[in-house]
């Protein structure tokens, strides 16, 4: 299910690639994050998530402590950890979020304003 991008209240943009009730265990959505801008903090339930970023530059704040990530870096996100990326150079920062079990709208936690 290859979707438009769309923007989410986070800060990002979204192009669901793989989100699907009839495979529950996955999802698979391209993110987009324009340069300086930091994602909300927020935190997924149930949920364990992957940043495989494809290009660009970041910073992941991934339960209060700070990680840089560049391309082909890929971070694990436990449920329930607090969580931000900021894109820290002048291009867009692009990454893949993998979900297991899959994205679901109602496990998304936003922890600011």
């Amino acid at each position: 299910m290859k979707s438009t991008e769309y923007f989410f209240r986070e800060g990002c943009f979204i192009e669901e690639w793989h989100n699907s009730a009839r495979d529950e265990d996955l999802s698979i959505a391209r993110v987009r994050v324009e340069p300086g801008v930091s994602t909300k903090l927020h935190s997924l339930t149930d949920t364990t998530e992957r940043y495989a970023i494809i290009s660009g530059y970041a910073q992941a704040e991934i339960a209060g402590e700070a990680k840089k990530l560049g391309p082909a870096d890929v971070i694990v996100i436990a449920p329930g950890q607090a969580q931000r990326i900021t894109n820290t150079t002048s291009e867009d920062l692009v990454f893949l979020a993998v979900c297991t079990p899959r994205f679901r709208l109602e496990n998304y936690r936003q922890l600011e304003q």
